[in-house]
């Protein structure tokens, strides 16, 4: 294994950054542009992510471990909902640095709320104005930075477009001033800690809430039931899931007439797949109901949430 590149003085910094914001503020975007490659599924529909997921980046001199939390939010009506804010909470103060993420000339009492939680963590707090190719008019980005910037001692403000890769490339610098100079924690060449089975059940998830997000946004998760080679066909993996709902009609609009809807569903999620573990894939699709996991507790640590 190659051995990491260390900086002028032989020291390394190595610690953890934490994405933090309101839900669909660009966090997933932006942690994938950082990696160069796909880790955080991403969709139009808030609440997408709901795991804590590690991203590592390693440079000459420097590791930063990337914390892709679930977005903060007020609605803690069902059990998931205050799992995903635990979730989130929970690593705030456990971070080197957090990176608060808004969205250019719009700061709404979510991220009032958001702010006033990373205060209350203690930790240097860089915050990353988000989505300016949106913004308009563009006159409009300096005041609005300068209005949340005078709500708390920021460590360092950013303006970028993750989706297009736009600044990104500054925030890495920002970091490593506030990481402490320490042994790596992961490997050089390790992008995350997540297992296979939890990337390819989020691939699927991120299919289904793409077809699915006008009809059915939130009431599905996925379990990998079985991983591995397809015995008959060398080179082919074989992965097995079921895609779990709350009602039973839930599960009609999931496969659709005559069954149509889930197969193109698996045919993009086998795709995806495809690319990402880099052979062909054989994918087999189940949809199952279990009544109201997302509202209880033993169903999501069935389902690997963090409870």
């Amino acid at each position: 294994m190659e051995k990491p590149a260390v900086g002028d003085e032989g020291e390394i910094r190595c610690g953890f950054a934490a994405l933090v914001g309101r839900p669909n503020v660009g966090k997933s975007t932006l942690l994938n542009a950082l990696l160069g490659r796909k880790l955080s599924i991403v969709s139009p529909k808030p609440q997408t992510t709901r795991n804590r997921i590690h991203g590592v980046l390693t440079r000459p001199g420097l590791q930063i471990v990337f914390v892709d939390l679930p977005g903060l939010h007020d609605n803690q009506s069902r059990a998931i909902n205050r799992c995903m804010n635990r979730t989130a909470l929970a690593s705030l103060a456990d971070s080197d640095v957090n990176i608060f993420v808004i969205e250019a000339l719009r700061f709404t009492p979510e991220d009032e709320r958001a702010l006033e939680r990373l205060k209350a963590a203690g930790r240097p707090v860089i915050l990353l104005v988000n989505k300016i190719d949106r913004a308009r008019p563009r006159e409009r980005l300096l005041p609005f930075v300068a209005d949340v910037s005078a709500k708390a001692g920021f460590a360092e403000v950013l303006l970028v477009s993750a989706l297009r890769s736009d600044g990104i490339d500054r925030l890495p610098g920002l970091i490593a001033k506030y990481l402490p100079v320490s042994p790596l924690l992961y490997p050089p060449d390790q992008l995350t800690d997540v297992s296979e089975r939890f990337m390819a059940a989020e691939i699927i998830r991120e299919k289904l809430t793409l077809r699915l997000q006008d009809e059915l946004p939130y009431g599905l998760s996925v379990e990998i039931e079985n991983m591995g080679p397809l015995e008959d066909e060398p080179g082919k993996l074989l992965v097995q899931a079921v895609v779990w709902v709350e009602r039973t009609g839930q599960k009609a609009i999931v496969i659709g007439k005559g069954g149509e809807r889930l197969k193109e569903i698996g045919r993009l999620a086998r795709l995806e797949l495809k690319q990402h573990f880099g052979q062909p894939v054989h994918l087999e699709l189940w949809v199952k109901v279990k009544e109201d996991w997302s509202d209880s507790e033993a169903a999501l640590r069935s389902f690997g949430y963090d409870t």
